[in-house]
């Protein structure tokens, strides 16, 4: 499988980059207590930080929202999924848990302030391009409702688009069934080569401490 990032959206964006790990033999299931009690606590913290801070003062959702802003997306309208989470707290309106891959992703978003996306790897079809949409461009989210994706960076497959730091499609997610993935962890610009490949061989090994398999990452650039 390959993964490229299109040369408009580099035109667009010129210091995107992106992280990928693949994970091979994993085993999804329900949160261990450890995850669940990580998951609370993280979000009763943050809670109280944004009690006297907004959630635009947070480093990393401020260079997603102006990466929105180069490739043609109003931030205002359409957030970066970290932001959202991060508003959803702000409100007490805290995340349940899901399973044990998409908690851990939730988790690792919140904690890197930065959008993550997880996919089942089966159910994507050949190799993946991560471009800005276009008119058309639209699917199923996980939210239940049909997004339109143009003028918002995505990942397509040969079938059609799949993912996005916004909101991800239900074609290609982790399930319970789910033994092989690979997440997209959306960097944030200032962060350096070496530091993203450390935060990658880190995020990989928490995943596989889980799930089991194995894990193998490298940087898009």
């Amino acid at each position: 499988m390959e993964i490229k990032i299109s040369p408009h959206l580099k035109e667009l964006v010129p210091d995107f980059k992106v992280g990928i790990i693949q994970y091979d033999h994993i085993e999804v299931g329900d949160s261990p207590q450890m995850i669940r009690g990580r998951l609370q606590t993280f979000q009763e913290s943050l809670f109280f930080d944004l009690e006297d801070k907004h959630v635009t003062d947070f480093q990393g959702i401020a260079e997603w929202r102006e990466i929105f802003k180069q490739a043609g997306t109003d931030p205002n309208r359409y957030r970066p999924s970290v932001e959202a989470i991060y508003r959803r707290i702000q409100k007490q309106n805290y995340l349940n848990s899901i399973h044990s891959a998409a908690d851990l992703n939730n988790f690792f978003s919140m904690q890197y302030e930065i959008p993550i996306g997880i996919y089942d790897s089966n159910k994507i079809n050949g190799d993946i391009e991560i471009r800005v949409g276009q008119l058309g461009d639209e699917y199923l989210g996980i939210n239940g409702r049909t997004i339109s994706l143009k003028d918002k960076i995505l990942s397509s497959d040969e079938t059609g688009a799949f993912g996005s730091p916004y909101v991800d499609s239900e074609r290609t997610a982790v399930t319970i069934e789910t033994k092989h993935a690979i997440q997209i962890v959306y960097l944030k610009p200032s962060l350096q080569n070496n530091s993203c490949e450390k935060l990658l061989t880190s995020l990989g090994a928490m995943f596989t401490q889980v799930h089991g398999g194995s894990a193998e990452s490298f940087l898009v650039v």
